[in-house]
This record gives C-alpha cells, sequence and structure tokens, in this order.
C-alpha cells in the first residue's frame, strides 16, 4: 500500500484519492519538543492543526487549509515493560514496523485489522479495528498515551493519570490534541491456526451466530451478485507453525487478491456490464487453505488495489437483517458492484466515541475500486445501515453528523465536553470534525 501524497505545489491527497487539501505549511517534528512549539506557532499564526499518518482515511478526518504535522520522524519503540506487559511506542510508527518489532521480542498485540501500513495514532485514533469474538480494536488495547493540547502542553493519560481524557482520547479523531505516544498492551507471542475456505451466502447467514460462537476471530467477504462468500476462521494454535508457501501465498495473495483482482476491477470499471460475471468468476478463484502463522501474519494481508470504502457498524444481532436487506437493495438496483463485502465483529467496549461503544457489533464494509462512481451505492447502503441505528467508521466514507451520532453514541455529550474544556478555541478544528462533533 502506498502512503501520503504530497505534490510539489503542497497538495496533499489521501490514499484513496478521493480527498486533498493544501496546508499553508507542513511540519515533520523530529521531537516531542518541536511538536509543541508547532503547535503554539500555529496558534500564535492563527492557523489551525491537524496531524496525518499514512493518509488510509476515507473522509477529510486529517484535511486542514492550516498546518499538517507529519510524525514520520516520531516512530519507534521507546520501552517494553515486561512486567506490565506492555510497549510504549511514538505515534508515527507504521503497525508493520511495530508488529515486527514485537515478533523480535517474542511478543504480539491480541487483535488488530487487515491492513498494517497505518501509523499506531492514526490507526486508533479513528477507531481501527479487526474481528474478533471477545478481543476488541486497537484502541481498546491501548494502557496509556500522551497528546500536544492546544496550548502546547503534553499530557499524559492513563486508568490513573487523567481518566477522563484518557477513557476519550483512546479515540479522540484528533479533536483533542496530538498524540504523540501510545501505550499498548502486549502478550506473549502466540500462534493462529487460520481456515479459509468458500461457503454459501446463505448458509453463512443461516449459521451465523454458531460460527461466530465457536471461533476466536470469524469474519467473510461476501461477492454482490453471487451467493457466494469465502470464509475466514482464525484460531488460537499450540502448534507448530505452518505458514503458507511462499510460491502459494505469492499466488493467492498477490497475483489473484492484488495482480488479478486489479485487472478484473479495471475491465469492470471500462464495462460494467462485465461486472456480475467477473465476480461469479472471482468467488470461485480461491480455494480453500488452512495454515498456522503469528498473528500479524495471519491478521494482515496486502492491499494493493485502490478503493473507496464505507463501513458502519451495527447491533451484532442486527446483522443478518442487515446483510439480507443489503443484497436485496443491490440484485434489484442495476448498480454493477465489483468489490466484496466485508463482514467482521467485535464486543463491546468503553470508548466513547468507539463504534463499539456499549454494544456487541458487526461491521458491514463496502468498497468500490477507485475512480469508479460509488455514490449510489454508498447512499443505498447508508440508509439501509442508518435505519439499524449503525455507526459510521470515522475514517471512513459517510453523510452523519453531530445530530445523529447524539443520537446512537450514549457518550457523546460526554466526548463534546471533553473537548470542550481542552480545545475551547477550536486549534484542532477542521470541516469535518465542525460536521460530525458540532462547532
Amino acid at each position: 500500500m502506498g502512503s501520503t501524497a504530497s505534490g510539489m505545489n503542497g497538495t496533499w491527497r489521501n490514499w484513496g484519492g478521493n480527498v486533498s487539501a493544501r496546508p499553508a505549511r507542513q511540519v515533520a517534528p523530529a521531537s516531542v519538543e518541536e511538536l509543541a512549539a508547532a503547535v503554539r506557532r500555529a496558534r500564535e499564526d492563527g492557523l489551525k492543526v491537524k496531524a496525518v499518518g499514512t493518509g488510509h482515511s476515507f473522509t477529510s478526518i486529517a484535511a486542514t487549509d492550516g498546518v499538517l504535522i507529519r510524525p514520520q520522524l516520531l516512530t519507534g519503540i521507546r520501552t517494553i515493560d515486561r512486567a506490565s506487559m506492555t510497549v510504549t511506542v511514538e505515534a508515527g510508527t507504521p503497525l508493520k514496523r511495530l508488529n515486527a518489532a514485537l515478533a523480535r521480542e517474542g511478543l504480539s498485540l491480541t487483535n488488530m485489522g487487515d491492513i498494517m501500513e497505518q501509523t499506531v495514532s492514526g490507526a486508533t485514533s479513528t477507531g481501527t479495528h479487526g474481528t474478533g469474538r471477545t478481543s476488541a480494536s486497537i484502541a481498546a488495547q491501548i494502557k496509556g498515551l500522551e497528546l500536544v493540547t492546544a496550548d502546547g502542553s503534553l499530557l499524559t493519560c492513563s486508568e490513573k493519570e487523567n481518566p477522563q481524557v484518557f477513557a476519550a482520547a483512546r479515540i479522540g479523531l484528533g479533536a483533542l490534541g496530538i498524540v504523540t505516544a501510545i501505550t499498548f498492551a502486549v502478550e506473549p507471542l502466540f500462534l493462529l491456526t487460520a481456515r479459509e475456505e468458500p461457503m454459501p451466502f446463505e448458509r453463512v447467514l443461516a449459521e451465523f451466530d454458531q460460527l461466530w460462537a465457536e471461533n476466536e476471530h470469524f469474519e467473510f467477504y461476501w461477492f454482490p451478485h453471487t451467493g457466494s462468500t469465502n470464509t475466514k476462521r482464525n484460531n488460537r494454535s499450540a502448534g507448530p507453525a505452518q505458514p503458507v508457501g511462499q510460491v502459494a501465498g505469492w499466488f493467492e495473495d498477490e497475483f489473484l487478491s492484488n495482480g488479478v483482482f486489479q485487472v478484473a476491477q479495471w475491465i469492470g470499471r471500462a464495462a460494467p456490464a462485465t461486472v456480475p460475471a467477473i465476480a461469479r468468476i472471482s468467488s470461485r478463484a480461491l480455494s480453500a487453505r488452512t495454515y498456522t502463522d503469528i498473528p500479524y501474519k495471519v491478521f494482515t494481508s496486502p492491499r494493493r488495489v485502490r478503493f473507496v470504502e464505507m463501513e458502519y457498524a451495527v447491533p451484532r444481532a442486527a446483522l443478518v437483517a442487515t446483510l439480507r436487506e443489503l443484497k436485496a437493495m443491490v440484485d434489484r438496483s442495476g448498480l454493477r458492484i465489483g468489490f466484496p463485502v466485508e463482514v467482521r465483529t467485535a464486543p463491546a467496549d468503553d470508548i466513547a466515541l468507539s463504534t463499539a461503544s456499549g454494544r456487541d457489533s458487526a461491521y458491514i464494509a463496502v468498497h468500490m475500486f477507485r475512480g469508479t462512481p460509488y455514490q449510489a451505492y454508498f447512499t443505498a447502503a447508508e440508509r439501509i445501515f442508518t435505519a439499524h441505528e449503525g455507526r459510521p467508521h470515522w475514517g471512513k466514507v459517510h453523510t452523519r453528523d453531530a445530530e445523529y451520532f447524539a443520537r446512537v453514541y450514549p457518550r457523546f455529550g460526554e466526548f463534546t465536553a471533553l473537548r470542550d474544556r481542552l480545545d475551547p478555541d477550536r486549534l484542532f478544528q477542521n470541516d469535518y470534525l465542525r460536521r460530525v462533533l458540532g462547532a
């Protein structure tokens, strides 16, 4: 996956290519002190401040015409505390570097999302998650963090130190300050056995509760215009490790899932009528396989085909009904959808703006190939998701506003009150935060 791009004219673009901005200046601080100084200078100059990681959000959450903070020099592990089983890492560290470094130390995060290109601060601030029966999002694994607030001071937070800020800032949307370091809970490195296999759509829905209950991590992809899915079950294993072979891994994960899929998307974009046939072929292309490896090599996979995405969290009990409505909408709409729909789950957590805050959740993600019109599909899907009190991923396309969020997040007012206290002058404001959090 690529990262953010910044042209010679100072234009910043996100990975999906659907958001761009022209900041007045871009700053890449080499230390927390330099970052704090950049915040104070921006305040003196009357400029807003936003931080951006690798640009994998499809919303304009990081866009600004003020000062854009680029944390690529704030990277690396600060400390590993084996007594408390925590790791403290600089905010700009990519997840792939953290995962590899932890593995070398015989350690691992408990759960993670399916890509690892993001920075740790970008991933947690937007609520990035994987799938899990009892293990929650990356942010739910945070044990402490530090951030530079609007007056340029450094605030350290944990359950014991500034607990109110800690409770909210784990998924802070960049609205409370600029995160400079995060402390995660870790555990001894373990093995996961992944079982991937095709399964009919109707069978997955009929057996979903059982599949969820019997597996530590269950997810599936449904191919629109077909009755087919590809399922994945990840469970802890005593070993031995049996990784995917190098040739087989290249063929399925690179050649089929990226190379051939890329070509298929080009064909579908140029000739939409071919999409249903391509979907049927794609749904049959991947065969069943089982392998055992360390967590980040099982949870994550390369995503080189660029797309635009919308994802909503609905109550887990509403998943089957929501998916049936989504399939019925696609079948009758005349839309041509070339990307599979991704379905995952997460247990309830206690983070104010987590999409799983206070309720067991299921995630439904819809995608369209970059450069393909997506508005009609996303609008119709969003209408279904919101009818089930869905909560959109903060970093993925949606049209919801503060009035809606105040209804679907019981602790929304708690977050906005804290924002009023930490950033009363809205130094970290942008158009996106104005829409989703209010003025």
